[in-house]
């Protein structure tokens, strides 16, 4: 099937749905920038809780047993 030249000029000239793409292209940059960045910080944000953790469990003493 062989498009008609007007059909086919039409398709590269109408730029009706572009803002849909665009928004669409700058959501999933945005996320896959955020996902990126989350694993270059997970080693990070898990020494930080880590050490957190620690400090807050040694706050806490074992009461001595009664006799």
């Amino acid at each position: 099937m062989i498009f008609p030249m007007s059909l086919l000029k039409a398709f590269f000239v109408d730029d009706a749905g572009q803002d849909l793409i665009e928004y669409a292209l700058l959501t999933s940059t945005i996320g896959f920038a955020g996902a990126v960045g989350f694993n270059l910080l997970a080693s990070s944000i898990n020494t930080v809780y880590t050490s957190w953790d620690g400090s807050v469990n040694s706050l806490w003493e074992v009461p001595t047993p009664q006799s």
